[in-house]
C-alpha cells in the first residue's frame, strides 16, 4: 500500500532513457546533434545547443531546446548555470519569434525529476494553447509564495528557474 501510495504522489521511478550503443550508455537526446540527427527534425542549432521538434508535441509550437554538453536535468544545475538559462531563454524567444508568436502566448520551462520522461537537461519551448486539457495539465505553472519563487509542481518555468538559481538554491518539486 505505502508504494502505491507514494508513487501517486510523487510518481513512478522513471525508466531509463538510456541505451547501449558500442559497448557504452548513451543518452537519446546527445544524438540529436551527433549520432543520430536524421531521427530528429532540428530546427535551430550552434556550437552549445540544438533545437528540435519534440515527437509529441503539447501545443502547435513545441520545440525541445538542449545543450550539447550532456547535463542529466534542471536538478544539477547550480548558481553558475544562470547564464546558460538565460542563453536558453533567448534561443526560445527567437525561435518562437521565426514563427510569429506573440509573447503572450509563449510558455517555457522545464519537468524536474522524476517528472521528466529524458535524462538530458530539455527546455520545453511551447506556443499556447495546449492541443487539450491533459496537455495542459502536463505544464502546470505555480506561483511562488513567500521567499518561494515557485510552489509545489513538476515544472518549473526557465523564468522561476533563473531566480531560483540565482538565490543559490536547487530547483525541485517541493517549493523552492
Amino acid at each position: 500500500m505505502f508504494p502505491k501510495l507514494f508513487h501517486w504522489i510523487v510518481g513512478k521511478p522513471q525508466p531509463s532513457h538510456y541505451q547501449l550503443d558500442n559497448s557504452q550508455r548513451s543518452c537519446i537526446f546527445c544524438g540529436a546533434y551527433s549520432t543520430n540527427r536524421s531521427d530528429f527534425d532540428i530546427v535551430w542549432e550552434d556550437q552549445e545547443f540544438v533545437a528540435f521538434r519534440d515527437i509529441r508535441p503539447s501545443a502547435q509550437h513545441h520545440i525541445q531546446l538542449i545543450p550539447k554538453a550532456h547535463i542529466e536535468s534542471i536538478r544539477k544545475l547550480s548558481q553558475k548555470d544562470v547564464n546558460m538559462l538565460r542563453r536558453m531563454e533567448e534561443i526560445g524567444h527567437s525561435i518562437l519569434d521565426t514563427s510569429n508568436v506573440p509573447v503572450s502566448k509563449r510558455k517555457m520551462g522545464f519537468h524536474i525529476p522524476p517528472f521528466n520522461s529524458v535524462l538530458h537537461l530539455h527546455l520545453h519551448v511551447q506556443s499556447l494553447p495546449y492541443i487539450s486539457l491533459i496537455y495542459r495539465l502536463k505544464y502546470p505553472f505555480v506561483r511562488g509564495f513567500g521567499s518561494y519563487q515557485k510552489g509545489f509542481s513538476w515544472f518549473a518555468e526557465i523564468s522561476q528557474a533563473i531566480r531560483i538559481l540565482e538565490k543559490g538554491h536547487r530547483v525541485t518539486v517541493a517549493p523552492c
